[in-house]
């Protein structure tokens, strides 16, 4: 589910190019530059020659990367990388390292905390030419891939093979998947599918001297040896570069129903969380929560209309997944007593794809 209700700050700086969006130095002025080396024109030629002219981006072009999302903040970078393979982040890492030369690792870009942007004039290193799915095995349902796949694009491709992705965000339109381990996103499918912890069976990875840590390991059941994997889930980008994952996908069920209801308190959102889980143990996938000012700002931006009433307190998205289709008639059952008991005020239920996505993209 996505809510785009944030209020975008302009804010003003002494930069030309950067006059809509202050500068984190500016912002934050207790941060101070580390004795970095500056890059001249020799290493330019050199990244050049690594990953080529079109995926090396100097001039206004760099702006958008220099950016958070929000556009809150901004570093002031002059060069962007963009490599298309592991061995060609490993030759700029070990330049980078040899010089002293600062490096900010950026995916999709889409972090609300200006975590994926530089502070000062760090070179960019971005993944996002790293997007090729290498291989998807049908009987184990492992994919791998490269660390700047756009995580819809691979939920789009393994559902036309008869699996899902893990896990879902509201940014899968352009976050990368590299992103979301190194970020250890949690995603709307959670409660059904646990954490990237689990379902990420093994990963490539660059450290910061170039040197290539290959653990991406693609059997479900592995026992041996230290997982470092592990490390970089949630890492941040401060051990490594993530470049390769493979990653498990569950087949995709057969029948998937989303409810959207609201309630009066917290307290009620939690005694129906508490229901629904003993009641649909097995096929409860998404269990989402929001509040009036969320749902009334997703109104007033994006202008996204509200299923239910629209003034009650609480909203609560809930999305059932099985392979036969109890879920919709039992979830039907199941609000209604809620309702005749008042622990919810209002609800409605979709089970047809095209009015999911409707009650999902509120």
């Amino acid at each position: 589910m996505t809510f785009n209700f944030f209020n975008v700050r302009k804010l003003c700086t002494t930069t030309a190019l950067y006059k809509n969006v202050q500068l984190t130095k500016d912002r934050f002025p207790n941060l101070k530059r580390g004795s970095y080396a500056v890059v001249n024109s020799t290493d330019v030629d050199y990244f050049t020659n690594i990953v080529g002219v079109n995926n090396f981006i100097s001039g206004e072009e760099v702006k958008s990367y220099n950016e958070d999302w929000l556009k809150s903040v901004s570093g002031f970078s002059k060069y962007v990388l963009k490599p298309k393979t592991t061995e060609q982040v490993s030759s700029i890492l070990k330049y980078c390292y040899e010089r002293g030369i600062a490096v900010c690792i950026q995916g999709g870009n889409t972090g609300l905390v200006g975590g994926s942007v530089p502070v000062f004039d760090e070179v960019i290193l971005s993944t996002s030419a790293m997007n090729k799915i290498i291989s998807f095995n049908k009987l184990s349902g492992v994919l791998v891939c490269q660390a700047g796949c756009v995580l819809e694009n691979l939920m789009n491709y393994v559902q036309n093979e008869g699996f899902i992705m893990p896990f879902d965000l509201g940014a899968k339109g352009t976050c990368q998947i590299g992103g979301n381990l190194a970020t250890n996103a949690g995603g709307l499918r959670l409660i059904k599918y646990g954490s990237l912890q689990g379902s990420v069976l093994g990963l490539q990875a660059v450290l910061a001297d170039g040197q290539v840590l290959d653990c991406l390991n693609t059997l479900k059941k592995d026992n041996t040896g230290y997982h470092l994997k592990h490390l970089f889930i949630g890492s941040e980008g401060t051990l490594g570069i993530i470049t390769k994952i493979a990653i498990q996908c569950p087949n995709a069920p057969k029948f998937v129903n989303a409810s959207f209801i609201g309630l009066e308190s917290f307290d009620k959102v939690l005694s129906f969380f508490s229901l629904v889980r003993k009641e649909f143990s097995g096929s409860l996938s998404s269990f989402e929560l929001m509040d009036s000012v969320a749902i009334k700002s997703v109104q007033k931006n994006i202008g996204i209309k509200c299923p239910i009433n629209d003034n009650l307190k609480f909203y609560v998205l809930v999305e059932l997944s099985a392979d036969n289709n109890y879920i919709n008639h039992s979830i039907q059952e199941f609000l209604e007593k809620a309702l005749n008991k008042e622990i919810i005020l209002d609800a409605t239920v979709a089970d047809q794809p095209s009015l999911i996505q409707k009650i999902e993209n509120v």
